[in-house]
C-alpha cells in the first residue's frame, strides 16, 4: 500500500508544523472530543494551513479551488486519524521497529552520517525532533491499522483485471525503453585533495584503463556476476546499486549507444565502449517496445490500480464504523463530513463545560 509520508526530510519537516513540548501547558479551545481524545482549534488551524500549503505545491495553477474542495474534510481527517489510532491501541499495534528503520532511511537519502544530523536537520528546519518522530509513529501506525482492517479485505480478481486493462489502454501506452546497468573504469580520476579538473589521459593511462574494462568484460563473458563486478570495480556513481542507470526512452542517449543498447536484448552486454568519461561497459537489463505492453508485464500496475478504487470507499465505510461504536462530541459550528447516519450523539451527563481548558499538547499528523 503507498504511503501517504513523503521520503525526504525536509518534506516531512515543512508539512510538520512547530509545536511547544507535550509537557508545554497552555489554553486551548476545544473543538471535538475522540473517546479521550481531544482536537483543538490550533490543531484545527494548522491542518487547514498545511493543507494550503500542500494544494499550493501540487496544483499551483488551481490551488485556490483545489484548498476549498478538500478544506471542508480537514476536520474530518483529524478524527479518521483519532480513530485510527485508537484502534491500533486496542489490535496491540505498535510502531517502534519501524519508526526506526524509517527514520534510517530518510538518513541515508539525506546523505547524513548519523541519526544525531538527522535531528540536527529537523532543528534547523525549526521543529522538535521528538514531534516529528511521534507525528512519523502515529502514520505508521494507522496505516498498519488500514493494511490490517481494511487492505487485506481487498479482493482483485483476473476479470476485474482484464477488465480495468481494457478500458485504459490508451494510458498504459508506452514509448520504447530499454533499461541499463554500467561498469565504468574512469580515465579522469581526480587526486584527492586537488579540486582542479582533472588532466587529460596519457596513453598509458589509456592503456591501462582499457586494459581493465577488457578483464572485466571477459570475467562476466565467463559467468561472473555483472552486478557483483560492478560493486567492486565500477568507479561510476551507480557502483554500489550494481550499475543501475535506470530506464531511458529514445532520443535521450546519444546516437552511437542508442544504436547498440536498443538493438540489445534484456541480458545482454555491450562490448567495451570508449566515453568521454573513460571505458564503459553496459548492460541491457530490460527492453520494453513501444506500445500498449501485455497485461502480464504491467499486471501489478493494473492490481496497485484496482486496489486503490477499492481502498477508498472501502475505508471510509470502516472508519464511519468506527464512528457508530466510538463516543464523538463536535462542537457547534465545526462539521465532520464523515458523521454516520447511525452515529449517537454524546448526552451530556454534566454543566457544560468552559470553551478555554488547561490541556497538554498532542502532536497530530495529516493521514491524507
Amino acid at each position: 500500500m503507498k504511503k501517504r509520508f513523503p521520503l525526504f526530510l525536509i518534506a516531512c519537516l515543512a508539512a510538520v508544523p512547530a509545536v511547544l513540548s507535550a509537557d508545554s501547558v497552555v489554553v486551548e479551545e476545544i473543538i471535538a472530543r475522540v473517546n479521550t481524545q481531544i482536537i483543538t482549534r490550533s490543531e484545527y488551524l494548522r491542518e487547514k494551513e498545511q493543507l494550503k500549503q500542500e494544494v499550493q505545491q501540487q496544483e499551483p495553477g488551481n490551488a485556490d479551488k483545489a484548498y476549498a474542495e478538500r478544506e471542508k474534510d480537514v476536520l474530518r481527517g483529524l478524527i479518521d486519524q483519532d480513530l485510527l489510532l485508537d484502534k491500533g491501541k486496542d489490535l496491540g499495534i505498535t510502531a517502534d521497529t519501524d519508526l526506526i528503520k524509517r527514520l534510517d532511511e530518510i538518513r541515508k537519502q539525506m546523505n547524513l552520517e548519523s541519526m544525531e544530523d538527522l535531528e540536527k536537520a529537523a532543528q534547523v528546519q525549526g521543529v522538535s525532533f521528538e514531534d516529528f518522530k511521534q507525528n512519523l509513529r502515529n502514520s505508521i501506525i494507522t496505516q498498519k491499522v488500514i493494511g490490517q482492517e481494511v487492505g487485506s479485505h481487498i479482493q482483485v480478481t483476473k476479470e476485474e483485471e482484464q477488465k480495468f486493462y481494457d478500458q485504459h489502454k490508451d494510458e498504459l501506452q508506452q514509448p520504447e525503453t530499454v533499461r541499463l546497468s554500467e561498469i565504468l573504469i574512469s580515465t579522469q580520476k581526480a587526486v584527492p585533495g586537488d579540486k582542479a579538473a582533472p588532466a587529460d589521459p596519457d596513453a598509458q593511462q589509456l592503456a591501462a584503463a582499457e586494459a581493465k574494462a577488457k578483464d572485466l568484460l571477459d570475467q562476466i563473458q565467463k559467468g561472473a556476476s555483472f552486478e557483483d563486478v560492478a560493486k567492486k570495480n565500477s568507479d561510476g556513481p551507480t557502483a554500489a546499486q550494481g550499475g543501475d542507470l535506470g530506464e531511458f526512452k529514445r532520443g535521450v542517449l546519444s546516437k552511437e549507444l542508442e544504436d547498440k543498447t536498443f538493438a540489445m536484448k534484456p541480458g545482454e552486454v555491450s562490448e567495451v565502449i570508449r566515453t568521454k568519461q573513460g571505458f564503459v561497459i553496459l548492460k541491457v537489463t530490460e527492453h520494453a517496445q513501444a506500445g500498449v505492453p501485455p497485461l502480464k508485464d504491467v499486471a501489478p500496475k493494473v492490481q496497485e490500480a484496482l486496489y486503490m478504487q477499492k481502498l477508498q470507499p472501502a475505508l471510509r465505510e470502516y472508519l464511519s464504523k468506527l464512528r457508530e461504536d466510538a463516543f464523538i462530541d463536535v462542537k457547534g459550528g465545526y462539521v465532520d463530513t464523515g458523521a454516520s447516519a447511525k452515529q449517537t450523539k454524546p448526552v451530556e451527563t454534566t454543566v457544560k463545560e468552559a470553551s478555554a481548558k488547561k490541556l497538554k499538547k498532542k502532536k497530530k499528523f495529516g493521514l491524507f
